[in-house]
């Protein structure tokens, strides 16, 4: 099972401290990420994502599911990984995993101009350290998970796209 989180701050600033805690603490084997990003949304209302380079993992279908994911959220493309008949099917499957609309509207809410979040995808935690690791950053935090069967039938549904 992977958690999705999503922790919203007021300013680019605080939101990248927090991220790179987070690769702190995988560094100290307090969480497993799947994936990790920073993202911004300036003035003119535009994201822009920073995400460190080799961490996403093979458990992710290589990169396609946690991209997909990414994508489907902020409204960003995913490169291809998702077309024609595959897209709408995989907007089904994650509606029944809780990445369903509201669950998406939640996120880009907290996503307005001037305003960053850090998105964390991660099978493992020490959840107590890695509570208290993040705490000093505040920031306001959305949380689903998908299951093992939800992240191979997303995997799937995305090979079948390509």
């Amino acid at each position: 099972m992977s958690d999705l989180i999503i922790i919203g701050y007021d300013d680019h600033a605080t939101a990248q401290r927090a991220y790179e805690q987070v690769i702190e603490l995988q560094k100290d084997h307090i969480v497993e990420l799947n994936g990790l990003a920073v993202v911004t949304v300036d003035a003119e209302g535009h994201s822009h994502v920073d995400t460190p380079g080799k961490l996403v993992s093979a458990g992710a279908a290589g990169g396609a599911l946690w991209g997909a994911i990414f994508g489907l959220l902020f409204l960003i493309p995913v490169a291809g990984a998702v077309v024609g008949g595959a897209l709408g099917a995989l907007f089904g499957k994650l509606g029944k995993s809780g990445i369903n609309d509201s669950f998406r509207d939640r996120v880009r809410a907290l996503l307005a101009p001037g305003k960053a979040a850090v998105v964390i995808m991660s099978r493992e935690r020490t959840e107590d350290k890695f509570v208290d690791a993040l705490r000093p950053f505040g920031g306001e935090i959305l949380q689903t998970s998908l299951s093992n069967e939800q992240e191979k039938e997303l995997a799937e549904e995305l090979g079948a796209g390509n």
